[in-house]
């Protein structure tokens, strides 16, 4: 029922409300190049940004540690990792021009969010412009849908892939992180037949999107995929047989090309 009622509220979402204020860095793992972390410092605020580190989706006693050397080192003017257990980390967040979470487990980080009240605080910030981005699992909850790990990689299967509540910070995305280094394209196209109200974005390693305004540009050294079966015919099947859609949508951008989102 709880499952029911998640994905209720994810399909009800819009994603013309993606017009929010603050950009949104989403990278979808590995090295987080140059050009990206440059790129991110300069929406932040430059050398005058204040960098919120959550490493809350790993277990690791130094997780966070390496993001905050990151953003010390190309220049940003602060950078410190917010324990969710602070009793000043809401204070922290709203101080930050930039708020940043690793990779590790996406559930883990939702699991350690829940009854925080944090999640409101980055949403409160998002609207205010602050910019907000993350890598890996990081990326994968700033969507409103997200991957638990838990679908058939190697088919097309109705009804197989699991999702759950992100950050929504990007309504109606659902972001699939590692994607052509681990060859997740079955996984990301399950998900959208299942649920074709939202847009499925597949960022492969050393890549990222930013999104802003409804759109998204792609900076890094790979490629993106776009998956939109919004206007597509698509067949309810029984759960555990071959999903099928006519009329979906297959993108496939570079660095330096643009996508709308409307």
């Amino acid at each position: 029922m709880r499952r029911a009622v998640v994905l209720l509220a994810v399909l009800l979402v819009p994603v013309s409300c993606l017009a929010a204020a603050g950009p949104v860095v989403v990278v979808g793992g590995g090295a987080v190049g140059p050009e990206i972390v440059s790129r991110t410092l300069a929406l932040a605020g430059g050398k005058a940004a204040v960098v919120a580190v959550l490493p809350q989706s790993s277990a690791e006693p130094d997780a966070g540690d390496a993001s905050v050397k990151m953003w010390l080192e190309a220049g940003a003017k602060e950078a410190g990792k917010i324990a969710f257990t602070d009793p000043e980390a809401a204070a922290r967040l709203r101080r930050a021009t930039l708020i940043w979470m690793p990779g590790g487990d996406q559930n883990r980080f939702m699991t350690a969010i829940q009854q925080t009240g944090l999640a409101d605080v980055i949403r409160e910030r998002h609207r205010d412009g602050v910019a907000i981005g993350g890598t890996s699992a990081g990326a994968a909850v700033l969507a409103e849908a997200m991957f638990t790990g838990e679908a058939d990689l190697k088919a097309i299967t109705q009804g197989a892939t699991e999702i759950a509540a992100g950050l929504a910070i990007l309504p109606g995305l659902l972001i699939d992180q590692h994607f052509l280094k681990r060859q997740r394209d079955n996984r990301l196209i399950s998900a959208v037949l299942d649920r074709p109200a939202l847009v499925g974005v597949g960022i492969d390693e050393s890549t990222a999107v930013i999104v802003k305004d409804g759109a998204f540009e792609v900076i890094g050294k790979s490629s993106v995929v776009v998956v939109d079966a919004r206007h597509a015919k698509v067949e309810r099947a029984a759960r555990g047989t071959p999903a099928s859609g006519v009329g979906l949508t297959l993108s496939i951008l570079h660095a330096g090309q643009r996508y709308s989102l409307k």
